[in-house]
């Protein structure tokens, strides 16, 4: 048995665009996590020539990635002894959070990347990361397959420095926005881009499921001092409406898992008092709506005949449909 060993001293950034446009990195993850993988099997797995192979391998070495190759019965290629990342400052747990949060990434993204970074870290410490994984994070919605292709365009767009344009869908109208993307942000369960609105001359913050024909531009902007949002619930939510309701007991799960247990005093009858101050009227009146027959507002009067109102409304547009049946 022969040994051929291919060690090269060149930086990664000196290839990094051939390394990103080939996807080497494919190659790079599987050979980090296995003593020795023939060329044909290499090929056979990401369904490549032998040749292609090869030449993947020759811009690792170049990036500086020490490659052995093992001629003869049981060889293969494979990376240096000792290559590994230095995990010495990182606990079992310390891990676990880690890939943790990359799965939680991996959840929404458009690519393989997330995946293929969790495998470059797990790569070989099997004997490190001890015991099943115990924390699982999904940050996808009902809107994945439209959401996924966003987030990737939006990451793309703030990396590159390049204005995005899209339709977006609001209370109070739909209108073409053009803004300077800086943060993707993933906060009350969705996903959203904090940028620079050019229409309105100030920092935004947009829900990426109201975004429609959603676009990068070939315009580029220069990166201007942005400050971090405030993302507290004060501040996006302003308090404005002090409602006061009584709920039937069955709604208690759901006071609990949207307000938290200390909305609602239990009454002497079983019922439950419940007390919070909402944004706006609208969205008060649309939430309690959802809860049919099982609620009913004390305070404030104005929001008390809003729903009366809108129960006439419905009422009549039964009645009339049951006329013509």
């Amino acid at each position: 048995m022969t040994y051929r060993c291919l060690v090269c001293s060149g930086m990664i950034t000196n290839v990094r665009s051939s390394y990103e446009d080939r996807e080497i990195d494919r190659d790079f993850s599987v050979l980090l996590q296995k003593e020795k993988v023939p060329a044909p099997k290499l090929a056979e797995k990401f369904e490549v020539s032998p040749r292609t192979i090869h030449r993947d391998i020759e811009d690792l070495c170049k990036a500086g990635i020490p490659i052995r190759t093992v001629q003869g019965s049981g060889g293969g290629i494979c990376i240096m002894d000792g290559y590994r990342m230095d995990r010495t400052l990182l606990t079992s747990k310390d891990m676990q959070m880690i890939l943790a949060g990359l799965r939680s990434l991996d959840s929404v993204s458009g690519s393989h990347y997330y995946s293929q970074l969790m495998e470059k870290i797990h790569a070989g410490s099997s004997e490190f990361v001890s015991g099943r994984d115990s924390v699982l994070i999904d940050l996808s919605s009902w809107y994945k397959d439209s959401l996924a292709p966003k987030i990737e365009l939006i990451q793309m767009a703030i990396e590159e420095r390049q204005l995005l344009s899209f339709q977006y869908y609001a209370p109070k109208g739909e209108k073409r926005r053009e803004i300077e993307p800086y943060y993707l942000i993933f906060k009350w369960s969705s996903w959203y881009v904090w940028g620079w609105c050019k229409a309105r001359e100030d920092f935004r913050l947009f829900k990426l499921n109201r975004m429609d024909e959603l676009e990068k531009l070939s315009e580029k902007y220069l990166p201007r001092s942005v400050p971090l949002p405030d993302l507290s619930n004060k501040k996006i939510f302003p308090g404005g409406v002090k409602v006061k309701a009584v709920f039937q007991p069955e709604m208690r799960w759901r006071l609990v898992e949207e307000f938290g247990r200390d909305c609602f005093e239990p009454q002497p009858d079983g019922t439950l008092l419940f007390q919070w101050e909402y944004t706006e009227k609208e969205n008060l009146i649309n939430w309690i709506l959802t809860f049919g027959n099982q609620v009913e507002v004390l305070e404030p009067g104005e929001i008390r005949q809003e729903l009366l109102k809108t129960a006439k409304s419905v009422m009549k547009i039964y009645q009339e449909q049951g006329k013509d049946r």
